[in-house]
């Protein structure tokens, strides 16, 4: 198998003076206050497991808008990790303040609609305001990681319309119910999203775990999956701390649950697509 790389861990400093807390929508989540793993904790955990580089996701139930600590902490390790970033998108300094960043290694951006504190909204999706900064983006080919549901997907196919040259990439694969088994009916607006070849799609351990409830298997998911996007539009994400237990438990359950595909497709979930989202994790 070759390197091994995760495409969304969180980080949470302990030093709230240097870097407070400012969640966006006003709550932060509880796992962020509950489970605090700082980089050099995060690293020690890679290392347990295995796993040699990491595109960490800022963490925007704790920090908003402050990139400070996830983009600090990068520059520290630029051999090991690299930042992804959130921006306020629809504001017009969007692309000074993007382009600052990327002086400071930022390799990706996430836009936050929703979650585990607030439901999620589409608008912002589809808010003209936002469009210099996708411009932007896809000038530089610089990947954008969505945060929604299936509510959000006409939006994503939108923006995947408008900016082709955008690799966007869904968080948690938009969180489908696959729940109902073959042939997944439930889960069509997302296999709709293949015919799009910007988009990726991050496989957690939420679609993990739905995999193997009710009526879905992995050997009848995850095939299928392949089928339509190919196993170089799919990349793994720990989703840690956020998902409760160890990081190594974590990649181990996500081997297992993926062993149904080929070695060639488990390169690519597990490393290859995530050095190509991301050229600065490559060897």
């Amino acid at each position: 198998m070759a390197s091994i790389i995760d495409i969304h861990p969180h980080i949470i400093s302990n030093d709230e003076t240097t870097y407070p807390p400012s969640p966006l929508f006003g709550i932060r989540s509880d796992w962020s206050k509950e489970r605090h793993y700082e980089v050099d904790e995060l690293l020690t955990a890679m290392d347990e497991a295995g796993i040699s580089k990491a595109a960490i996701v800022h963490s925007s139930t704790t920090y908003g808008f402050n990139n400070a600590y996830v983009l600090d902490s990068c520059e520290r390790h630029p051999a090991r990790l690299l930042a992804v970033g959130s921006v306020d998108i629809i504001q017009p300094d969007a692309p000074a303040i993007i382009r600052e960043y990327l002086k400071r290694g930022l390799g990706g951006l996430r836009l936050f609609t929703g979650g585990s504190t607030k439901a999620f909204d589409p608008r912002e999706l589809e808010d003209p305001r936002a469009y210099p900064a996708w411009e932007l983006c896809a000038e530089l080919s610089l990947p954008m990681c969505i945060q929604t549901g299936q509510v959000g997907l006409p939006q994503v196919t939108a923006l995947a319309k408008r900016f082709p040259n955008v690799p966007i990439i869904l968080d948690h694969l938009a969180r489908p119910d696959i729940t109902d088994g073959p042939p997944y009916q439930a889960a069509a607006s997302l296999f709709a999203l293949a015919d799009h070849s910007s988009i990726y799609l991050k496989l957690s351990p939420r679609i993990m775990a739905d995999s193997k409830t009710a009526a879905a298997t992995p050997e009848t998911f995850f095939p299928r999956l392949v089928s339509l996007f190919g196993a170089s539009r799919l990349a793994w994400g720990s989703n840690f701390p956020t998902t409760p237990g160890s990081l190594k438990d974590n990649l181990a359950n996500a081997q297992a649950t993926l062993s149904v595909l080929s070695t060639s497709d488990r390169e690519w979930i597990f490393g290859k697509t995530a050095q190509f989202l991301y050229p600065a994790l490559r060897d």
